[in-house]
């Protein structure tokens, strides 16, 4: 991979992980103003997919050509990812969640490693390792060590479908027939946000709460702009630059960066909603950087065309050997009178 799109991709990867973080800043002023959380998540996706039904219509050829993946990811990519975290939020501490959550990196290695049987660097999993450690810190998981079993199993679950985001992003680009990308984040969408009504029942969403005002830390703002937010820049943006970045770079590495997603959130969290920050969530975000640097520096094992020999090419004739006589040239024959 050339350096500036290496770069490129790091970039895409970082605006998506801040993206992201910015979520939780934006929703939970709804949340406390009286919006149930699954309510909020339909909001989110079902903004989400209107504002991408332009984009799903110019790629609706998608539908014919890989039904399987926008299903895929609009289930599990989307769908899953908020259902069971949320559904964890209920039986386990917030922290705790977000930990199990972001293990999906993690596990994104040894599903690359073991069952798509491909090579793994040793700069993502190390980098991957040293994220963990420090999103342990950052959510302070010992806050929380009495924990309920099916909670758990919960965050575990949202982890894999994390996990599966990266994969189902990095789907398709070795062959010839590449999805664009900005044609599934937008049928994938549309999935998730079916999926999302099944579960949240709009219908008995308190709709008078995006009609006043919800309170971000001491300034009270428009309901209607901070849905704004998380339409916009925390789910059309993040999800966009995200399956981009993931195409740009590859899944292990997109997936490490992304933990920065928890360390912007409790530094927007600190900064906008006057939550207390404290020694060990600082560290915890130093390392949780530190394993991003760590794991952006990995250098892909070189790949090996379709079609080529990955034999080594024959080495030309050393000069110190005898090189062969050339054959006599046949002699032109002699015409007959």
């Amino acid at each position: 991979m050339q350096a500036s799109g290496k770069n490129a991709g790091l970039g895409l990867a970082l605006v998506s992980a801040c993206a992201f973080g910015g979520s939780g800043v934006a929703a939970k002023p709804l949340i406390e103003a009286g919006l149930d959380p699954l309510h909020m998540v339909w909001l989110r996706v079902a903004g989400a997919a209107l504002v991408l039904s332009p984009l799903a219509w110019r790629h609706r050829d998608l539908v014919r050509r890989r039904p399987l993946l926008l299903a895929g990811f609009g289930l599990i990519a989307v769908a899953g990812v908020q259902a069971f975290y949320f559904a964890a939020l209920s039986r386990i501490p917030v922290g705790v969640a977000l930990l199990l959550e972001y293990l999906g990196p993690a596990l994104l290695l040894g599903w690359i490693r073991f069952v798509q049987r491909k090579p793994v660097t040793r700069a993502a999993a190390a980098g991957a390792a040293v994220a963990v450690a420090g999103l342990a810190c950052v959510v302070q998981i010992w806050s929380g060590l009495s924990l309920d079993p099916l909670g758990v199993l919960l965050g575990l679950a949202a982890a894999c479908c994390q996990a599966f985001y990266f994969v189902f992003a990095d789907q398709g680009t070795d062959g010839e027939d590449v999805p664009d990308p900005m044609g599934v984040i937008a049928h994938g969408m549309i999935v998730g946000a079916l999926v999302m009504t099944v579960l949240a029942r709009p219908w008995q969403m308190d709709w008078r709460v995006l009609g006043g005002d919800a309170a971000l830390g001491d300034v009270q703002v428009p309901a209607l702009v901070l849905l704004g937010w998380v339409v916009f820049v925390a789910t059309v943006a993040a999800y966009l630059t995200g399956v981009v970045s993931v195409r740009m770079l590859s899944p292990q590495v997109a997936g490490v960066v992304a933990n920065l997603e928890a360390v912007v959130a409790t530094v927007l969290a600190w900064v906008l909603l006057g939550e207390h920050l404290s020694g060990w969530q600082m560290a915890g975000g130093a390392l949780v950087l530190g394993g991003a640097f760590i794991a952006q520096s990995s250098r892909p094992a070189p790949a090996v065309v379709a079609g080529e020999s990955i034999l080594p090419e024959p080495a030309a004739p050393s000069s110190a050997s005898p090189s062969p006589e050339p054959e006599p040239e046949p002699e032109p024959e002699r015409a007959t009178a």
